[in-house]
């Protein structure tokens, strides 16, 4: 595993994380504890230190995984956890959006809870817009719970549907030092302004999605379809054939011959020095695995990037 400072903080993540969405059970799966046990397991035997997870993952379902195995796994200090605010989770696919500070306090509070610790090492504003990131009193009630040490950075997961790039240059008045982004080979926006920014400005920098939904696996063909209870059922059909057409024409054209996909789509995320680490998901100990791996390709893909 190989590690990078995340931006100002000062904190060593490996350029490898654990993304958590899918154990809230919107991806087709309903996990079991044995399983995330076993997933937590091999990722700290692989270096792995980041779990990305969130207040509506499931009703604070994937922190009470994370949490449960914390409280009967190991210390509490050899993981950094990110996890996230503004929504309460409704239903599948269905959130309802809530940036009042007290409410926030409150949903920090049952993260807290979930997550078995007394303390998050990132707090991150979970893709609001602009009006929900000037709500009166909200930055100055998270920099309370700082000082109190309930949090120890503050982050903002930027949205995927707007560029976002003023959140991003108000992150020092706000305190925070973390962005999260969705960045891969299929959504490459992010590169025009957001992180040049981020670099300018000593932002640590998650990239989530990084595999694009698994578009970028090397699992689904063109035509390939997702069972109901899969969040990538309800998208639009023509955009899913757009996307699968387009990763065969990476997989086929840019993934050199005998590489794995997905590795090598994690591992270009990372050829990006803006970017600090990738946060896949996964669903069982053998993605964690491929996922992992994936360090192993960075100077590769650094060296294919300064020679193109």
């Amino acid at each position: 595993m190989k590690y990078r400072r995340l931006g100002s903080t000062g904190l060593r993540v490996s350029v490898v994380g654990l993304g958590t969405w899918q154990f809230g059970g919107e991806w087709g799966k309903d996990f079991l504890q044995d399983e995330v046990d076993h997933m937590l397991d091999r990722a700290k035997e692989l270096g792995i230190n980041l779990i990305d997870t969130a207040e509506c993952y499931g009703e604070h379902t994937s922190e009470r995984f994370i949490g449960d195995y914390l409280a009967r796994r190991g210390n509490r200090a050899d993981w950094i956890i990110a996890t996230k605010f503004g929504h309460h989770f409704k239903g599948h696919n269905d959130r309802e959006t809530v940036y009042d500070p007290p409410d926030v306090l409150r949903q920090l509070e049952r993260s807290l809870r979930a997550l078995r610790t007394d303390y998050v090492d990132v707090y991150q504003f979970h893709s609001g817009n602009d009006e929900h990131f000037n709500t009166p009193g909200l930055w100055e009630a998270l920099a309370k719970q700082k000082q109190s040490g309930r949090l120890r950075h503050l982050g903002i997961s930027i949205s995927s549907t707007r560029e976002n790039l003023n959140q991003v240059d108000a992150a020092p008045r706000i305190g925070a030092e973390v962005i999260q982004v969705l960045y891969n080979r299929l959504e490459r926006g992010p590169e025009q302004r957001v992180l040049p920014a981020c670099r300018r400005l000593d932002l640590g920098v998650l990239s989530r999605v990084p595999l694009a939904s698994g578009f970028l696996s090397g699992k689904y063909k063109p035509g390939a379809t997702f069972a109901p209870g899969d969040v990538r059922a309800d998208q639009d059909r023509q955009k899913i054939e757009a996307k699968l057409l387009e990763a065969e024409r990476i997989r086929r054209e840019e993934v050199p011959p005998g590489v794995d996909m997905a590795q090598w789509a994690l591992a270009w995320c990372l050829r990006n020095d803006a970017v600090t680490s990738v946060i896949p998901g996964c669903k069982d100990v053998r993605q964690v695995e491929s996922n992992a791996a994936a360090a192993d390709l960075v100077d590769v893909e650094r060296a294919t990037a300064a020679s193109s």
